[in-house]
């Protein structure tokens, strides 16, 4: 049986480099703190999965939030697409890929995704703005992310046809909420109380909102 991977494509959490959209009310120190939570709270998630393989497509270098266990690739360099693609030709299939952006997501919701996966199927996890959180593939297939804009609030409906378009049926995954803007973090946090990303969130708007 082919072995499962779980694909995280992510930056290193440098201030000024990620969540930039948390700024305001957060500074860009706080704003990586919160990055290195959320993508501390998905690693743990995917780690605690049952895939075979664990991989991180990484822009930067690894950090004491990287959990043992990970395949760590370097991303390499052109537009979010090409990045991608090449992260999806390393890893192949079956498998599952999601970002930084959702540290909600469960290990039980990986493994349901996995169990999903068929020749002939996608899986697309809608976000709430538009856009996708999770895709899932059988194999790897040349021209998934052709022609697709990317963070926009139509990725996902373009990727949906995108698959569509090589022959693919599409299966939803469940719609989660990205952590971009300071109300995505609160809500966010509310979904996951208990997460490191929570906790950070809590503290950090909290002392945002008396200066």
């Amino acid at each position: 049986m082919t072995p499962t991977h779980v694909l995280v494509v992510a930056k290193e959490p440098v201030p000024g480099r990620v969540k930039t959209r948390l700024c305001p009310p957060l500074d860009p120190a706080e704003a990586a703190r919160v990055a290195e939570a959320a993508l501390a709270d998905t690693l743990d998630a995917v780690a605690r999965c049952g895939a075979d393989r664990r991989i991180l497509a990484l822009d930067g270098r690894p950090g004491p939030w990287l959990p043992p266990g990970f395949e760590v690739v370097p991303q390499v360099r052109g537009p979010l697409g090409v990045r991608l693609a090449a992260a999806w030709r390393y890893a192949g299939g079956p498998g599952v890929q999601l970002g930084m952006d959702t540290p909600q997501v469960t290990p039980s919701l990986l493994d349901e995704a996995l169990g999903l996966l068929s020749d002939g199927r996608a899986l697309l996890g809608p976000a709430e703005d538009g856009g996708w959180w999770a895709l899932g593939l059988a194999r790897w297939r040349r021209g998934v992310f052709d022609g697709v804009p990317m963070s926009t609030a139509h990725t996902g409906a373009w990727q949906a046809e995108r698959l569509r378009s090589l022959g693919l049926t599409v299966t939803p995954l469940p719609v989660l909420r990205d952590l971009d803007t300071a109300a995505d973090a609160v809500a966010v946090a509310q979904a996951a109380p208990e997460s490191r990303t929570a906790a950070v969130v809590r503290s950090l708007l909290a002392g945002a909102e008396r200066r």
